[in-house]
């Protein structure tokens, strides 16, 4: 007997018309997203002014970012289930209140302690923002429109990434610790305004159906939580996305956010100018290269394995290659490429969400783009030790350390291969049936028994399926 869950009850509903209004609404949930992203990095600017602020070593200083994505990593099931059961907008505001606080603790803390309590709140507040957006994406974009809008949150989120590096790190050399950072958190106090003013979870008329789950609290509400989180699991598409966003996300990520630098001015001899250009390039990569996977993605979904296949692949050439050099430093252009390289990374782990999304009907989203979103964090995080336990086992041998991304890369690629059948079975045995139309626009063919209730839709589509495929049913 198989062991693929039951297909749960299809909600017919209408595809959102998307629109200008859908682009303000979702532009005000990015804005949200762009801060976070903002505060998140801000860190990553100020490394030697932390460590001079609040007295400590290098092993203290890496603790921030870990903490930080410990918390992120950790909250991505409880906001899913959030976003499924309050809403996007009630979750976006509380995420916004809580990392302005964060980034407002940060600037003001007097000591260590202080400031990983802030950085952790950040971290939570973080945590609550792409999720979000992502339910925005589908609450007010046709199905087929998911995978470009999810491509741009991401790189919205990138160019966050860049405020940090272009614009805060020169205030900071300038104004100094407090200022700099308190003056920051204001963005967080200005996106609060059109969030609390103007967000809306969806277009009229286009809600998602009732939740068949107890009220918030209630009794029954631990088991639903558990259903939720259980029946998001058992679906092959979700692994498989988690999967996806594990293998391809992590080695950007690290490289980016602790061991980057270090790796390309100790190991490679090049001066900290020319290595922050570098990562400015990974960064620039990666916003050029997101339109063109969720183009590909959105026009062609037979590409999103040899695309994310493809892009690990390349990595771990790229990486090998730098690694195996044999003089003591790579060119200049072998660094290019790799970073050139790490900035398909990000645009690659977004394929996992297009896995995710058509396994899990609508109540269920949020919940599933948790599952799927922790798997590039936990592999992250995996490496950020990793790497640094290497590192001071072999005597700062970055050969050594950074090889370990090939073995996460491994256990990745033999997930994806092992899930991909089961996951892609099921995506067909829900898609919708392509019907062609008779004379006059008309479909000769009776609709089938099952779903009466779309022939009083002009256009309907399977929260279920959500593969990016409508069908029109005229009558």
């Amino acid at each position: 007997m198989s062991d693929a869950p039951a297909p749960s009850v299809t909600h017919v509903v209408k595809d959102p018309p998307g629109g200008r209004k859908a682009v303000l609404v979702w532009s005000i949930g990015v804005a949200v997203y762009f801060v976070a992203v903002i505060f998140r990095t801000s860190l990553g600017v100020a490394g030697l002014e932390a460590a001079d602020r609040f007295h400590v070593n290098a092993s203290a200083l890496s603790t921030f970012s870990l903490l930080q994505l410990l918390v992120y990593a950790g909250m991505q099931i409880p906001v899913g289930l959030m976003v499924d059961r309050l809403g996007t907008k009630k979750v976006l505001t509380l995420g916004a209140v809580l990392f302005t606080a964060g980034q407002i603790g940060f600037a003001l803390s007097p000591s260590y302690g202080t400031a990983l309590a802030a950085r952790a709140l950040l971290g939570c507040g973080d945590a609550m923002t792409f999720i979000s957006v992502l339910r925005l994406g589908t609450r007010w974009f046709p199905a087929r429109r998911g995978p470009l809008m999810a491509q741009l949150a991401g790189l919205v989120g990138m160019a966050g990434n860049l405020v940090s590096t272009l614009v805060l790190a020169p205030v900071l050399h300038g104004v100094g610790w407090t200022p700099a950072f308190a003056g920051s958190a204001a963005a967080g106090l200005v996106v609060l305004v059109p969030l609390v003013l103007f967000l809306r979870d969806h277009p009229e008329g286009y809600g998602p159906a009732p939740s068949a789950g107890p009220a918030s609290g209630g009794p029954g509400a631990g088991e639903f939580v558990r259903r939720q989180i259980s029946d998001s699991w058992k679906e092959p598409g979700t692994k498989l996305g988690l999967w996806v966003h594990f293998t391809t996300q992590f080695p950007a990520m690290v490289f980016l956010l602790l061991w980057g630098m270090p790796f390309l001015v100790e190991a490679q001899g090049l001066s900290r100018t020319t290595a922050g250009g570098l990562l400015t390039l990974v960064v620039a990569s990666n916003m050029a290269l997101g339109l063109v996977y969720g183009q590909v993605v959105g026009r062609r979904q037979s590409a999103r394995i040899p695309l994310a296949l493809g892009t690990v692949a390349l990595t771990a050439l790229l990486w090998g290659s730098v690694l195996a050099y044999p003089g003591d430093h790579a060119p200049m252009w072998l660094l290019v490429g790799l970073c050139l390289v790490l900035g398909t990374c990000g645009p690659a782990s977004m394929i996992g969400f297009d896995f995710a999304r058509p396994a899990n009907p609508a109540e269920r989203q949020g919940t599933a783009s948790g599952i799927t979103n922790m798997g590039g964090f936990i592999a992250s995080m995996t490496t950020l030790l990793v790497v640094g336990l290497l590192l001071d086992a072999t005597g700062d041998d970055y050969r050594v350390a950074f090889s370990s991304v090939f073995v996460l890369e491994l256990v990745g690629i033999s997930q994806i291969l092992r899930l991909r059948g089961r996951a892609l079975a099921r995506e067909r045995e829900r898609a919708p049936v392509p019907r062609a139309t008779g004379p006059g626009g008309t479909d000769p063919r009776p609709l089938p028994p099952v779903r009466p209730s779309a022939r009083s839709l002009p256009s309907v589509r399977s929260e279920e399926s959500g593969s990016g495929q409508t069908r029109a049913a005229s009558l």
